[in-house]
């Protein structure tokens, strides 16, 4: 179907805008978004799924404060109004492409809303590739890109108005097309998606003195990576630098005495660019994180990213991170602020990481779920 979209250049398909050139249910598309003061006391999350072969657009919002994590979900059938980028009372406009986002959310029953601004301050990374084959299926092929910058505007949650101008809310967002890979986490609802052993962190950080860092990382076993992405970066308009790209990551994990799941306390980070300088980030986690269960990453309740819930649906939560019935239904996977330390500067941002069972480091947190 035609959509003022179909008015601009751009197409690659002999097809409208709402097509994309595989019929795979898999394929989806993902905005994203976080920020946080740098006290790191409150962190937000939000984000927003097209998946055009499911006829399914879906949205989530949340705000942790503390050891409290408020949690908004909603769903609609994509078509008549499949580029439409709002769901419910959640809406997300692109004002300027690699500029300005704004993200809003109306009043609703789960006591969080917002009209929030995301500037870039950094230019672009662009993540390399991601492509695997199954028992010769196609099960990964995306492209995802990350950018840095500041936020300003309003926060409301239960109550409380944060006014994002009166200090500096860092963050970051990032931008995701392509077949994803299943992630089915929810164990009240099997089957779910097996892991080898393996370790992963994705970390941003962005400092004073107008540069930031993206490094990404997955290892089956230590010192084996199977992929890394990462860069440094610098202001709007900078072209990238291939001397400043990623190309390996060393690490030292030290985890927090946490009963009810895996966190990182601290961190270091012995980072090589292409042009062979080598650096050393120390890493520290600050209070807040947003556990990413409650936007559906690996299902909630039976309910998946991309699932139809009808022509309008929503849900809202509260979890108590100090509740053991809570972090079991939160697991692991979560965006969590980080102070970085790189050389004499100091900077901000966040880290999402995992362990899995077997692999041969950090055996102290393998009990716990890694995703």
């Amino acid at each position: 179907m035609l959509t003022p979209q179909d008015d601009l250049l751009g197409h690659q398909l002999p097809t409208t805008f709402d097509h994309v050139g595989t019929s795979d249910p898999a394929w989806m598309e993902r905005l994203w978004y976080t920020g946080h003061p740098t006290s790191g006391e409150v962190i937000f999350d939000i984000g927003l799924g097209y998946h055009p072969n499911r006829n399914v657009m879906d949205a989530f919002a949340g705000v942790t404060v503390g050891t409290t994590q408020y949690n908004f979900r909603a769903s609609r059938r994509l078509r008549p109004n499949p580029l439409d980028t709002a769901v419910g009372p959640l809406q997300i406009k692109v004002v300027e492409g690699l500029r300005r986002h704004r993200l809003t959310l109306a009043p609703n029953d789960s006591g969080i809303s917002f009209d929030l601004e995301f500037f870039s301050t950094l230019n672009a990374h662009e993540e390399e590739p991601h492509f695997r084959r199954r028992n010769g299926r196609v099960t990964e092929d995306m492209m995802r890109a990350q950018q840095l910058g500041r936020y300003r505007g309003w926060l409301d949650v239960a109550g409380k108005r944060y006014e994002l101008d009166a200090e500096p809310w860092p963050g970051q967002r990032d931008h995701s097309w392509g077949v994803r890979a299943e992630m089915r986490s929810d164990e009240s609802h099997p089957p779910l998606t097996f892991y080898p052993p393996f370790l992963y962190a994705w970390t941003t950080a962005q400092f004073p003195s107008g540069r930031g860092l993206h490094v990404f990382f997955k290892e089956r076993a230590p010192g084996d990576p199977i992929y890394i992405s990462g860069e440094e970066v610098f202001g709007n308009d900078t072209r990238p630098d291939p001397a400043r790209k990623l190309v390996a990551v060393g690490h030292r994990i030290h985890w927090a005495d946490d009963p009810l799941g895996q966190t990182v306390r601290a961190a270091e980070f012995d980072v090589r660019f292409a042009d062979g300088s080598e650096r050393t980030l120390q890493i520290r986690t600050l209070p807040a994180r947003y556990f990413l269960k409650a936007g559906l990453y690996g299902g909630l309740d039976g309910w998946f990213q991309g699932d139809d819930k009808g022509k309008l649906h929503t849900a809202h939560d509260v979890w108590n991170l100090t509740d053991p019935a809570h972090r079991k239904i939160a697991r692991t996977l979560c965006d969590h602020v980080i102070e970085v330390r790189d050389g004499d500067e100091v900077g901000y941002g966040i880290m999402e990481y995992g362990v899995g069972k077997g692999y041969a480091l950090y055996p102290e947190v393998q009990m716990h779920p890694p995703i």
